[in-house]
This record gives C-alpha cells, sequence and structure tokens, in this order.
C-alpha cells in the first residue's frame, strides 16, 4: 500500500530513462554530498559537543556516540522538509510537464544569486547557539578563530548541558534537540533538483544527506577531541553562503544545459 502510495504521487522512472539522466543525477548527488558534508563542518556541529564532554569528561567513544545521534535527528528533519519538497516537486512535474526542468534550473539559479547577494552583505548563512540560556544567531562577521573559541567558552559558562546538576541524559537530550531544530537548509534546494528522479532520488540523496552529514560531524569532532583545536574550519563558515551560491548556480545552468542536449 505504501509503495502504491508513492506511485500515485510520482510516476516510476523508467530505466531507460533513468540510464539517459544518470550524468544529471550523479551531479545532483556529487553536489548533495558537497553540500552536506561542508555544512557539518560549521562549528555549531561539532563544537558543543566536544565543550560539553570536556566538562561533562565523556570519553571520546561516549563523545562520537553522542554526536551521531544528534546528527540523526539533524538528518530525519532535514529529510522530513525533504520530503515536502519532494511532493511539491512532483505536483509541480505533473502539471508543469517539458517545462519542469527549467522552472526548476531557474529556481536554483536565483537561490545561488540569492546566497551570492548574502554573502555581498556579510550576513552570509546564519546559524544558531542554543547551548546558553539565549538564542543567539551567528552571523559570518569574520572574527578570528580565537573569538569563536571565546564565544562558545561563554555560552557553555551559561548552559545546564554543561553543569553537573543536570544528568547525562538532560545534556545528550539538549545537544540532540539543539541540532535537530537546527536543519540543513542549504540541501533543500538539492531535493528539489532531484524530483525528476521520483522516489528513487529522494531515498538516494536521504542516503547521501545522512552520509555526508554524520561523517563530517564525525571527522571534526574527533579532530578535536585528538587536540587539533588550530585545524580551521572557520573559513568554511565564513564563505559558506558564496559556496553555496556557486554550487547551486552551477547545478542549474548544468540542469538545463544537459536537458538541451537530451
Amino acid at each position: 500500500m505504501l509503495w502504491f502510495t508513492f506511485d500515485t504521487l510520482a510516476p516510476p522512472v523508467l530505466a531507460d530513462e533513468l540510464d539517459m539522466q544518470s550524468p544529471v543525477l550523479t551531479t545532483i548527488a556529487i553536489t548533495g554530498f558537497t553540500v552536506a558534508f561542508f555544512h557539518a563542518a560549521i562549528p555549531t556541529h561539532w563544537l558543543p559537543f566536544v565543550l560539553v564532554a570536556r566538562a561533562r569528561n565523556w570519553s571520546r567513544w561516549k563523545t562520537l556516540a553522542v554526536t551521531v545521534f544528534a546528527g540523526l535527528g539533524h538528518v530525519a528533519l532535514t529529510s522530513l522538509l525533504g520530503l515536502g519538497i519532494a511532493w511539491f516537486g512532483f505536483q509541480l512535474d505533473e502539471h508543469a510537464g517539458e517545462l519542469f526542468t527549467w522552472i526548476v534550473g531557474g529556481l536554483l539559479i536565483a537561490i545561488g544569486l540569492f546566497y551570492f547577494w548574502q554573502q555581498f552583505r556579510g550576513s552570509g548563512v546564519r546559524h544558531h547557539h542554543l547551548l546558553g540560556g539565549q538564542h543567539r544567531p551567528s552571523a559570518h562577521c569574520g572574527h578570528g578563530h580565537e573569538h569563536e573559541n571565546s564565544h562558545w567558552d561563554v555560552e557553555l559558562k551559561e548552559s545546564p548541558l554543561a553543569s553537573n546538576k543536570a544528568g547525562d541524559w538532560a545534556a545528550i537530550s539538549g545537544l540532540f534537540v539543539m541540532l535537530t531544530l537546527s536543519p540543513c537548509e542549504g540541501f533543500l534546494p538539492v531535493y528539489l533538483s532531484g524530483v525528476q528522479f521520483g522516489w528513487h532520488g529522494f531515498f538516494v540523496l536521504s542516503g547521501i544527506l545522512a552520509l555526508a552529514t554524520l561523517l563530517g560531524m564525525l571527522l571534526f569532532t574527533w579532530l578535536t577531541l585528538l587536540g587539533l583545536e588550530r585545524f580551521e574550519v572557520k573559513q568554511f563558515e565564513r564563505y559558506e553562503a558564496a559556496m553555496l551560491g556557486a554550487i547551486f548556480t552551477v547545478l542549474g545552468v548544468l540542469m538545463l544545459v544537459l536537458k538541451h542536449e537530451h
């Protein structure tokens, strides 16, 4: 019954059509991995786990396990939002017909230009710090890595997550909620670009989102636990908007070019 429902929402992609469009799916998959991995490199996705772990004297393996747990929540909410994007795309594909690729390609280019504009304005992509009692937006102001670390240290001192008055499960739940409620919004346009491949494309992209996100979070958490605090990842956050702008603009152009060739 579940597959029947899926088929009624989105017609299956024929095998020969999938083969013909495989370069497009490969391009979208590589784009999705890049977006998700570098999004996971942002300090909000790994530094809180390291700071809380140090305050609570967690082992490395426990810290990595908590990181994976919170990362799964992050991936789940992003995939749920992607499900809504996919459903909207299926309806648009059904009514737009041949114009669908042009519409999606144009939207991706527009999204890319928007991110370029955000980078130009200096606002970048905003992420939120929820370690402390206050909800603080993190703008990419271009300050150094030392400023970022001191900012997180201040939030940690204010946070009940690092307090011995709260148990480990309270801290773990807080970290889980913090990351889950901050989905990877940059991945949502990737879901839209994969609509032409039906549910097959949705599940492939969801798998890529999970793999790239968890791999990035584990890698940077592990490196920091090993004492490599000077490993520069701040640049990813500072220029994230420009990077997303370039990725989505190129993806939109490639979709239009490959569609024209076919």
